[in-house]
């Protein structure tokens, strides 16, 4: 499965926390993110991450266009409530949203969504992209 692994700024230490204590079902997948979190998951969580653009329009524009595409199957996009633009669009989830793609945006969502690719409960995206 192709995982995005996102946090917005005052987000990243949970993500690192939820990588840590998932990391046994996570290396089993191919991971992306932004080219500063992918180097903060490989470095504190020991995990494989390619990391996208270093600009983080251009970083979450590429993430967006391969959730438009379908060449993923999940995101986990810890996001914080407090920022000023969190009720604005968002073309990631809006691209989840179009191609069925599952997304998790706080930590209990992200529990059952990476128990859920443990138990094969998504292998039908594997379909959908083939």
């Amino acid at each position: 499965m192709k995982i995005i692994l996102l946090a917005d700024s005052r987000k990243n230490e949970l993500l690192v926390n939820f990588c840590i204590a998932y990391r046994q079902l996570l290396m089993k997948h191919d991971l992306f993110s932004m080219h500063n979190t992918a180097k903060l998951l490989q470095t504190s969580a020991d995990l494989d991450v390619f990391g996208l653009s270093m600009d983080y329009a251009g970083g979450f524009d590429q993430l967006a266009s391969r959730a438009m595409f379908n060449e993923i199957d999940s995101v986990i996009y810890l996001r914080d409530t407090q920022i000023p633009f969190y009720d604005e669009p968002n073309s990631l989830l809006k691209a989840c949203d179009y191609n069925n793609i599952p997304y998790a945006t706080n930590l209990a969502s992200a529990e059952i969504l990476i128990l859920g690719i443990d138990r094969g409960d998504l292998d039908w995206r594997e379909l959908i992209r083939t």
